[in-house]
Protein backbone atom coordinates (compact mmCIF):
# COMPACT_ATOMS: atom_id res chain seq x y z
CA UNK A 1 0.00 0.00 0.00
CA UNK A 2 2.85 2.41 0.88
CA UNK A 3 4.49 1.54 -2.42
CA UNK A 4 1.33 2.42 -4.34
CA UNK A 5 1.06 5.76 -2.52
CA UNK A 6 4.69 6.48 -3.37
CA UNK A 7 4.03 5.77 -7.05
CA UNK A 8 0.99 8.05 -7.09
CA UNK A 9 3.00 11.08 -6.11
CA UNK A 10 6.26 10.26 -7.91
CA UNK A 11 5.03 9.42 -11.40
CA UNK A 12 3.92 11.72 -14.26
CA UNK A 13 0.38 13.10 -14.03
CA UNK A 14 -1.35 10.73 -16.44
CA UNK A 15 0.32 7.61 -15.11
CA UNK A 16 -0.09 8.82 -11.55
CA UNK A 17 -3.81 9.21 -12.05
CA UNK A 18 -4.11 5.67 -13.35
CA UNK A 19 -2.27 4.32 -10.31
CA UNK A 20 -4.37 6.55 -8.04
CA UNK A 21 -7.50 5.02 -9.59
CA UNK A 22 -6.16 1.54 -8.76
CA UNK A 23 -5.39 2.67 -5.20
CA UNK A 24 -8.90 4.09 -4.79
CA UNK A 25 -10.38 0.78 -5.92
CA UNK A 26 -8.69 -1.07 -3.05
CA UNK A 27 -8.81 1.62 -0.38
CA UNK A 28 -11.53 3.68 1.30
CA UNK A 29 -9.18 6.65 1.66
CA UNK A 30 -10.53 8.32 -1.48
CA UNK A 31 -13.95 8.46 0.18
CA UNK A 32 -12.52 11.13 2.54
CA UNK A 33 -14.34 11.08 5.89
CA UNK A 34 -17.54 9.98 4.18
CA UNK A 35 -19.85 8.38 6.77
CA UNK A 36 -23.44 8.95 5.63
CA UNK A 37 -26.28 8.66 8.12
CA UNK A 38 -29.38 8.83 5.95
CA UNK A 39 -31.78 7.89 8.75
CA UNK A 40 -30.27 10.59 10.94
CA UNK A 41 -30.81 13.17 8.19
CA UNK A 42 -34.43 12.10 7.70
CA UNK A 43 -35.12 12.32 11.42
CA UNK A 44 -33.47 15.74 11.81
CA UNK A 45 -35.43 17.11 8.86
CA UNK A 46 -38.66 15.80 10.37
CA UNK A 47 -37.88 17.02 13.88
CA UNK A 48 -36.21 20.40 13.33
CA UNK A 49 -37.40 21.76 9.96
CA UNK A 50 -40.75 23.43 10.49
CA UNK A 51 -43.47 24.02 7.91
CA UNK A 52 -41.49 22.62 4.98
CA UNK A 53 -43.07 19.33 3.94
CA UNK A 54 -41.79 19.64 0.37
CA UNK A 55 -38.19 20.28 1.42
CA UNK A 56 -38.35 17.39 3.90
CA UNK A 57 -39.60 14.97 1.26
CA UNK A 58 -37.44 16.14 -1.66
CA UNK A 59 -34.16 16.35 0.26
CA UNK A 60 -34.67 13.03 2.07
CA UNK A 61 -35.47 11.18 -1.14
CA UNK A 62 -32.86 12.86 -3.33
CA UNK A 63 -29.99 12.42 -0.86
CA UNK A 64 -30.95 8.83 -0.04
CA UNK A 65 -31.20 7.80 -3.70
CA UNK A 66 -27.92 9.53 -4.53
CA UNK A 67 -25.88 8.13 -1.65
CA UNK A 68 -27.19 4.60 -2.12
CA UNK A 69 -25.93 4.60 -5.70
CA UNK A 70 -22.24 3.64 -5.72
CA UNK A 71 -21.90 4.78 -9.33
CA UNK A 72 -24.20 7.78 -9.97
CA UNK A 73 -24.36 9.02 -13.55
CA UNK A 74 -24.22 12.67 -12.46
CA UNK A 75 -23.71 14.75 -9.30
CA UNK A 76 -26.59 15.63 -7.00
CA UNK A 77 -27.53 19.26 -7.66
CA UNK A 78 -30.13 20.84 -5.37
CA UNK A 79 -31.36 24.43 -5.65
CA UNK A 80 -33.12 25.86 -2.57
CA UNK A 81 -35.58 28.73 -3.08
CA UNK A 82 -37.65 30.72 -0.63
CA UNK A 83 -37.77 33.74 1.61
CA UNK A 84 -35.14 34.53 4.23
CA UNK A 85 -35.42 32.53 7.45
CA UNK A 86 -37.37 29.60 6.03
CA UNK A 87 -34.71 26.92 6.60
CA UNK A 88 -32.55 26.82 3.46
CA UNK A 89 -29.21 27.21 5.23
CA UNK A 90 -30.38 24.93 8.04
CA UNK A 91 -31.02 22.11 5.58
CA UNK A 92 -27.66 22.56 3.84
CA UNK A 93 -25.91 22.27 7.22
CA UNK A 94 -27.95 19.15 8.03
CA UNK A 95 -26.78 17.51 4.80
CA UNK A 96 -23.16 18.22 5.71
CA UNK A 97 -23.65 16.97 9.26
CA UNK A 98 -25.12 13.63 8.23
CA UNK A 99 -22.62 12.96 5.47
CA UNK A 100 -19.44 14.03 7.25
CA UNK A 101 -20.53 14.21 10.88
CA UNK A 102 -20.08 17.97 10.96
CA UNK A 103 -21.88 20.92 9.45
CA UNK A 104 -19.39 23.40 7.98
CA UNK A 105 -16.28 22.19 9.81
CA UNK A 106 -15.32 19.44 7.38
CA UNK A 107 -12.50 20.16 4.90
CA UNK A 108 -14.67 18.45 2.27
CA UNK A 109 -17.56 20.93 2.58
CA UNK A 110 -16.94 24.15 0.69
CA UNK A 111 -19.12 27.24 1.00
CA UNK A 112 -19.05 30.17 -1.40
CA UNK A 113 -20.63 33.54 -0.57
CA UNK A 114 -20.80 35.98 -3.52
CA UNK A 115 -20.26 39.14 -1.46
CA UNK A 116 -17.04 37.58 -0.14
CA UNK A 117 -15.73 35.45 -3.01
CA UNK A 118 -17.25 37.19 -6.09
CA UNK A 119 -17.96 40.80 -5.08
CA UNK A 120 -17.14 42.68 -8.32
CA UNK A 121 -19.35 42.42 -11.41
CA UNK A 122 -16.47 43.45 -13.72
CA UNK A 123 -14.28 40.49 -12.74
CA UNK A 124 -16.50 37.66 -14.00
CA UNK A 125 -13.78 36.05 -16.13
CA UNK A 126 -11.32 36.00 -13.24
CA UNK A 127 -13.97 34.55 -10.93
CA UNK A 128 -14.82 31.86 -13.48
CA UNK A 129 -11.16 30.83 -13.70
CA UNK A 130 -10.78 30.83 -9.91
CA UNK A 131 -13.97 28.87 -9.33
CA UNK A 132 -13.02 26.25 -11.90
CA UNK A 133 -9.65 25.73 -10.25
CA UNK A 134 -11.14 25.62 -6.73
CA UNK A 135 -13.78 23.07 -7.64
CA UNK A 136 -11.49 20.84 -9.69
CA UNK A 137 -8.79 20.92 -7.02
CA UNK A 138 -11.22 19.93 -4.29
CA UNK A 139 -12.78 17.22 -6.44
CA UNK A 140 -9.35 15.75 -7.04
CA UNK A 141 -8.72 15.71 -3.30
CA UNK A 142 -12.16 14.29 -2.52
CA UNK A 143 -14.67 13.03 -5.07
CA UNK A 144 -17.46 13.31 -2.49
CA UNK A 145 -16.96 17.02 -1.91
CA UNK A 146 -19.97 19.17 -1.07
CA UNK A 147 -20.17 22.65 -2.61
CA UNK A 148 -22.63 25.17 -1.17
CA UNK A 149 -23.31 28.42 -3.02
CA UNK A 150 -25.17 30.82 -0.76
CA UNK A 151 -27.00 34.01 -1.76
CA UNK A 152 -27.19 33.14 -5.45
CA UNK A 153 -29.24 36.31 -5.91
CA UNK A 154 -25.96 38.21 -5.37
CA UNK A 155 -23.82 36.08 -7.69
CA UNK A 156 -22.65 37.98 -10.81
CA UNK A 157 -24.38 36.35 -13.82
CA UNK A 158 -22.05 34.16 -15.86
CA UNK A 159 -19.77 33.04 -13.04
CA UNK A 160 -21.63 29.87 -12.12
CA UNK A 161 -21.85 28.72 -15.75
CA UNK A 162 -18.22 27.59 -15.56
CA UNK A 163 -19.54 24.62 -13.56
CA UNK A 164 -21.72 23.34 -16.40
CA UNK A 165 -19.29 20.53 -17.41
CA UNK A 166 -19.11 19.40 -13.78
CA UNK A 167 -22.87 18.97 -13.40
CA UNK A 168 -23.86 16.86 -16.38
CA UNK A 169 -23.82 13.12 -17.13
CA UNK A 170 -20.29 12.97 -18.51
CA UNK A 171 -17.99 10.04 -17.83
CA UNK A 172 -14.76 11.14 -16.16
CA UNK A 173 -13.34 14.63 -15.82
CA UNK A 174 -10.67 16.36 -13.79
CA UNK A 175 -8.80 13.24 -12.60
CA UNK A 176 -11.65 12.09 -10.38
CA UNK A 177 -15.10 10.57 -10.37
CA UNK A 178 -16.70 14.01 -10.20
CA UNK A 179 -20.19 12.46 -10.34
CA UNK A 180 -20.13 11.71 -6.59
CA UNK A 181 -20.14 15.38 -5.60
CA UNK A 182 -23.09 17.31 -4.17
CA UNK A 183 -23.88 20.91 -5.15
CA UNK A 184 -26.34 23.07 -3.21
CA UNK A 185 -27.46 26.48 -4.46
CA UNK A 186 -29.34 28.78 -2.05
CA UNK A 187 -31.37 31.74 -3.26
CA UNK A 188 -34.26 34.04 -2.40
CA UNK A 189 -34.97 34.41 -6.13
CA UNK A 190 -38.13 32.43 -6.81
CA UNK A 191 -39.65 33.29 -3.44
CA UNK A 192 -42.31 35.34 -5.20
CA UNK A 193 -43.48 32.21 -7.01
CA UNK A 194 -43.52 30.18 -3.80
CA UNK A 195 -45.17 32.89 -1.70
CA UNK A 196 -47.86 33.59 -4.29
CA UNK A 197 -48.98 29.96 -4.38
CA UNK A 198 -48.83 29.72 -0.58
CA UNK A 199 -51.07 32.80 -0.26
CA UNK A 200 -53.53 31.61 -2.91
CA UNK A 201 -53.73 28.21 -1.24
CA UNK A 202 -54.33 29.77 2.17
CA UNK A 203 -57.05 32.06 0.85
CA UNK A 204 -58.72 29.12 -0.88
CA UNK A 205 -58.79 27.17 2.38
CA UNK A 206 -56.35 24.60 1.07
CA UNK A 207 -53.96 22.88 3.49
CA UNK A 208 -50.37 23.96 2.91
CA UNK A 209 -49.33 20.29 3.10
CA UNK A 210 -51.35 19.72 -0.09
CA UNK A 211 -49.05 22.00 -2.10
CA UNK A 212 -46.96 19.83 -4.43
CA UNK A 213 -43.45 20.50 -5.76
CA UNK A 214 -44.56 20.07 -9.37
CA UNK A 215 -46.79 23.14 -8.93
CA UNK A 216 -43.70 25.27 -8.28
CA UNK A 217 -40.60 23.83 -9.93
CA UNK A 218 -41.18 25.18 -13.46
CA UNK A 219 -42.11 28.60 -12.11
CA UNK A 220 -38.98 28.72 -9.97
CA UNK A 221 -36.79 27.67 -12.92
CA UNK A 222 -38.30 30.44 -15.08
CA UNK A 223 -37.86 32.99 -12.28
CA UNK A 224 -34.16 32.32 -11.72
CA UNK A 225 -33.45 32.11 -15.46
CA UNK A 226 -35.12 35.45 -16.29
CA UNK A 227 -34.12 37.47 -13.21
CA UNK A 228 -31.16 39.74 -13.99
CA UNK A 229 -30.19 39.68 -10.31
CA UNK A 230 -29.93 35.90 -10.30
CA UNK A 231 -26.66 34.04 -10.63
CA UNK A 232 -28.58 31.72 -12.95
CA UNK A 233 -29.64 34.55 -15.29
CA UNK A 234 -29.77 33.05 -18.78
CA UNK A 235 -27.63 30.18 -17.54
CA UNK A 236 -27.13 27.00 -19.53
CA UNK A 237 -27.29 25.14 -16.23
CA UNK A 238 -31.02 25.91 -16.32
CA UNK A 239 -31.63 25.36 -20.05
CA UNK A 240 -29.67 22.09 -20.01
CA UNK A 241 -31.72 20.97 -16.98
CA UNK A 242 -28.66 20.22 -14.84
CA UNK A 243 -30.46 20.98 -11.55
CA UNK A 244 -31.56 17.66 -10.05
CA UNK A 245 -34.37 19.24 -8.00
CA UNK A 246 -35.64 22.72 -7.28
CA UNK A 247 -36.61 22.74 -3.60
CA UNK A 248 -39.32 25.25 -2.57
CA UNK A 249 -39.36 26.65 0.98
CA UNK A 250 -42.77 27.98 1.98
CA UNK A 251 -43.26 31.15 4.06
CA UNK A 252 -43.70 30.33 7.75
CA UNK A 253 -46.78 30.76 9.91
CA UNK A 254 -46.75 32.04 13.48
CA UNK A 255 -46.90 28.49 14.86
CA UNK A 256 -43.71 27.65 12.98
CA UNK A 257 -41.97 30.72 14.39
CA UNK A 258 -42.98 29.70 17.90
CA UNK A 259 -41.56 26.22 17.32
CA UNK A 260 -38.29 27.83 16.24
CA UNK A 261 -38.34 29.88 19.44
CA UNK A 262 -39.04 26.77 21.51
CA UNK A 263 -36.09 24.98 19.93
CA UNK A 264 -33.86 27.97 20.65
CA UNK A 265 -35.03 27.99 24.27
CA UNK A 266 -34.32 24.28 24.67
CA UNK A 267 -30.81 24.78 23.34
CA UNK A 268 -30.35 27.29 26.16
CA UNK A 269 -31.77 24.96 28.80
CA UNK A 270 -35.05 26.91 29.01
CA UNK A 271 -37.49 24.41 27.49
CA UNK A 272 -40.23 25.23 30.02
CA UNK A 273 -40.53 28.87 28.90
CA UNK A 274 -43.53 28.48 26.58
CA UNK A 275 -44.45 32.07 27.49
CA UNK A 276 -41.29 33.31 25.81
CA UNK A 277 -41.98 31.30 22.65
CA UNK A 278 -45.48 32.80 22.48
CA UNK A 279 -44.11 36.32 23.01
CA UNK A 280 -41.56 35.83 20.23
CA UNK A 281 -44.33 34.72 17.87
CA UNK A 282 -46.37 37.78 18.73
CA UNK A 283 -43.44 40.16 18.24
CA UNK A 284 -42.82 39.19 14.61
CA UNK A 285 -44.10 41.08 11.56
CA UNK A 286 -46.52 39.18 9.33
CA UNK A 287 -47.76 39.55 5.75
CA UNK A 288 -49.96 40.43 3.97
CA UNK A 289 -50.87 43.45 6.06
CA UNK A 290 -54.59 42.77 5.97
CA UNK A 291 -54.32 39.06 6.83
CA UNK A 292 -51.11 38.57 8.82
CA UNK A 293 -50.51 35.02 7.57
CA UNK A 294 -46.77 34.66 7.06
CA UNK A 295 -43.71 35.78 9.03
CA UNK A 296 -41.82 38.45 7.05
CA UNK A 297 -38.47 37.17 8.27
CA UNK A 298 -39.28 33.51 8.91
CA UNK A 299 -37.27 32.31 11.91
CA UNK A 300 -34.25 34.48 11.15
CA UNK A 301 -34.81 36.94 14.02
CA UNK A 302 -35.84 34.33 16.58
CA UNK A 303 -32.55 34.20 18.55
CA UNK A 304 -32.56 37.99 18.96
CA UNK A 305 -36.21 38.00 20.03
CA UNK A 306 -35.55 35.21 22.54
CA UNK A 307 -32.79 37.34 24.04
CA UNK A 308 -35.26 40.19 24.34
CA UNK A 309 -37.93 38.21 26.20
CA UNK A 310 -35.77 35.99 28.43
Amino acid sequence: MIFILFLIYCTPLGTGFEIKSIFCSISESCECDYKPDIKGLEWDLYKNLYGQHMAQDIVSEAVMNFLQNDNPDRPLVLSFHGASGTGKSLVSSMIGRYIYGTAMGSPYIHQFVPTLHFPLANRVQQYRSDLKLWVEGNLTACARSIFIFDEMEKMPPGVIDVLEPHLGPFHVLFQTNYRKAIYIFISTVGQEVVNKLALESRQAGRDREDIRPDELEDGIADAVYNNKNSGFYHSRIITEELITRFVPFLPLLRRHVERCAQRELCQRGECERADVASSVGGAMTYTPNDRQYFSSTGCKLVPAKVNLFL
